[in-house]
Formats: C-alpha cells, sequence, structure tokens
C-alpha cells in the first residue's frame, strides 16, 4: 500500500476547490487570446478583449478565495513580506511560496492587459496603453503574459503533486491533466460569453475547433492517470468513480465531442451546450481530485 495513505490530508474544501477552477480559467482565458491577439484577424478583437477581462476577474475572485481559505487571512501579506524585516519573502524550494507570486505576476499581467483594452474600447485614456497594444511591446506583453497563463493553469495539479496525499503524489500527470482541463474550461466560458454578445463568430468557431482537439487530449491524459494509479485508484476513486465517468468523462468529454462533430443534432444551441457541458465537466474534475483524496 502506498505510503501515502497514512499522511494527514490538508483540509481543502470549497475554497480551493474554486480557485483551482477559476484560475484555471484565468489562464487558459489569457493564454488562449494572446494567440488571437498575436496572430487573429481585426475581427477577433472583441473576443480578445473579452479573454482579457475574464482573466483579471477570473484571477482577482481566485486570489480572494486563496486569502479567505488562509487560518488567518489578514496576514496573507507575509506570503509576500517578511514582517520582522520588511524585505521581500520568496522560498523557491517551497511550492505555496511560488504559487503565491505566480498569481499576483500573472495578476499583474492580466491587469495590464484589461486597461489596455478598455483602452482599446474608449474606456480609459491614456496613449501610452494605446502603445502596448501594437508592436514590440504588444507582442511582450501578450507573449509572457500567455507563459504566466500556461503556468497558472498547470500549477494546481503539480502543487497537488508534491503534496504527501493519495491520489496525489502517485502520479505525475496532473499538472499536465489541469493544464488541458483549464485550457478546456477557458476556451467554453470564451464561447459562451461570445455567444451571449452575439460578437466574434470567427473567433468562436476556432475556439470550438480547439477545444474539441484539446479535449480528445484531456480524455487520453485522465485515461493514463487513472492507469497509472494502480491498486490506489481503486481505493481513491471507489466512491467518486461515478461522477468521474459520468460527470467529466461522458457529460464534460465525449458528449460535448459529439455535439462539436453533429452540427446538426441541436443545430444552432450545439455550441453553446457543449461549452456548457465541457465548463461543468471541469468544475467536476477538480471536485473529484480535491475530495476523493483527502476522505481516506
Amino acid at each position: 500500500m502506498s505510503d501515502t495513505f497514512f499522511s494527514e490530508p490538508p483540509r481543502w474544501e470549497w475554497l480551493i476547490i474554486w480557485y483551482f477552477f477559476l484560475g484555471g480559467i484565468a489562464g487558459g482565458s489569457y493564454f488562449l487570446v494572446a494567440l488571437l491577439d498575436l496572430w487573429g484577424e481585426p475581427e477577433d478583437r472583441p473576443t480578445v478583449r473579452l479573454g482579457y477581462y475574464v482573466a483579471f476577474v477570473s484571477i482577482l475572485v481566485s486570489g480572494l478565495l486563496l486569502i479567505l481559505d488562509l487560518s488567518q487571512p489578514q496576514r496573507f501579506w507575509h506570503m509576500f513580506i517578511m514582517s520582522e524585516r520588511g524585505r521581500l519573502m520568496f522560498k523557491y524550494w517551497s511550492p505555496m511560496s511560488i504559487g503565491s507570486w505566480l498569481v499576483l505576476g500573472f495578476g499583474g499581467f492580466a491587469f495590464l492587459s484589461t486597461l489596455v483594452a478598455l483602452e482599446e474600447e474608449g474606456w480609459v485614456r491614456w496613449s501610452l496603453l494605446g502603445k502596448l497594444r501594437r508592436g514590440v511591446a504588444g507582442t511582450l506583453l501578450a507573449v509572457f503574459g500567455g507563459l504566466f497563463g500556461v503556468t497558472i493553469d498547470g500549477y494546481p495539479g503539480v502543487l497537488l503533486t508534491v503534496t504527501n496525499r493519495a491520489l496525489w503524489a502517485d502520479t505525475n500527470l496532473l499538472g499536465v491533466l489541469f493544464l488541458l482541463s483549464s485550457a478546456s474550461a477557458a476556451a467554453a466560458t470564451l464561447i459562451l460569453l461570445s455567444c451571449w454578445q452575439g460578437s466574434g463568430a470567427a473567433a468562436v468557431h476556432w475556439l470550438s475547433w480547439l477545444q474539441s482537439r484539446v479535449l480528445i487530449l484531456q480524455l487520453a491524459v485522465l485515461v493514463a492517470l487513472v492507469a497509472s494509479l494502480g491498486s490506489v485508484a481503486r481505493v481513491s476513486l471507489s466512491a467518486w468513480g461515478v461522477l468521474l465517468v459520468v460527470g467529466v468523462v461522458f457529460a464534460g468529454i465525449l458528449f460535448p465531442l459529439v455535439l462539436y462533430t453533429r452540427p446538426r443534432l441541436l443545430g444552432h444551441l450545439n455550441i453553446v451546450a457543449g461549452a456548457a457541458l465541457v465548463l461543468a465537466g471541469g468544475f467536476l474534475l477538480r471536485v473529484v481530485v480535491v475530495l476523493s483524496a483527502q476522505e481516506i
């Protein structure tokens, strides 16, 4: 039996689950619209701006959830500054410290990109922001912000992997799974919001195409992850297996793939229904991963 069965669970509950979910949407949204920002067409600009807004709001809420989950939320700044010396606090050997700085750094990129998007729409008047939308400065902002977004997406899975807990520490695939799931959930969010706004038809088509490919990879990684757990999977997922299979695999991956390949099944609702199911499946995946390992 794995020695992870004898470790104490961290008691992470719904605040952390929502942080994993919204943080993944934040990083994924930024990365996807950064691609459109760099190589998209002028008609993709509404979706690009929307993605930056989603990234900033989602990472802001994620940060608040992390603070609320602390035993003493009012001392969250101790993660960044030494209380006795007033110097910056960074522990390169601590996943928690690295994660805190990643969230803060990505939040800075998302905030700056949001200001640029607001300037583009005329809500903010500052000529410097216009320069960040074009040329070398705009390219660097999109590239480095996108890289931070990818890191934010995979970080929760890596954090769980280095936590000595059953299921989490018994596989090396959680980081990849969370990365792919975040990308599909972010694409679903942008699809739903774009359809609601009635804009970005070309971008929605591209996001749907990309999402179907990511879902196939996500399914393959999920199967490989469960297989890699061996006997640990039978214990850890025994009570949660139904939710994983029905809610995540069938409702959140396979059925959306059917909708994307059968456009006449639900008519114009195909894309919307598929995106909604992917979003729900992404949330349920985090519920299963976080809660199942802590019930042992």
